[in-house]
């Protein structure tokens, strides 16, 4: 919860320092999506730097490697952190259309789970903790509509690749984010 209210004040600290400009450079967005199918928080802000291309630093907490479960004795506590580059494709108006996103990402954190040991003589229940902490490069794809150049909205999917061993001995190499995205500009 401290994370997110971090998250919030340095939003709002940022808007305060460029809304000196008549441009609507800045935009705060929320993955609504995994919010409500997986009980994620996704939010972001994305800087505008040219009429077509932006900035954006991600934060999602709570998050869930290719959407695997907390089902019976498993339990996520990670956090991953994006930094991407959109190029958005639309003439119409920046920062609308089509775009384009690679990234960078970072997880912290860990997964636990209970799974059934053996010691020869009795079976018995274990916790195995697998370390999350990972880097990763993907590169993401959506579409984002704007309305009155307040309010955007839109889906996204990405496709990133693992570089940690006990991430990937435990879950996969690729990893997919999806979503829908709400925000406002200002």
């Amino acid at each position: 919860m401290k994370k997110i209210v971090l998250l919030c004040l340095m939003i709002f600290s940022l808007h305060f320092a460029f809304s000196q400009n008549a441009d609507k450079l800045n935009e705060v967005k929320l993955n609504i999506a995994n919010t409500i199918a997986i009980a994620s928080v996704e939010v972001g802000y994305e800087r505008f730097v040219d009429f077509n291309q932006s900035l954006e630093f991600v934060a999602l907490f709570n998050d869930r490697i290719n959407y695997h479960s907390q089902k019976g004795s498993r339990n996520f506590n990670t956090n991953t952190y994006k930094l991407g580059y959109n190029y958005y494709f639309g003439e119409e108006y920046s920062g609308s259309g089509l775009y384009m996103n690679p990234f960078l990402k970072l997880r912290t954190g860990e997964f636990t789970e209970t799974v059934r040991a053996s010691d020869g003589d009795a079976e018995f229940d274990q916790e195995k903790v697998t370390d999350m902490g990972s880097f990763l490069i993907g590169v993401g794809a959506g579409y984002k509509w704007n309305f009155n150049d307040t309010f955007v909205l839109g889906p996204f999917i990405n496709v990133g690749r693992n570089f940690s061993d006990e991430v990937k001995d435990r879950f996969s190499a690729i990893e997919f984010n999806a979503g829908f995205n709400i925000g406002y500009r200002f």
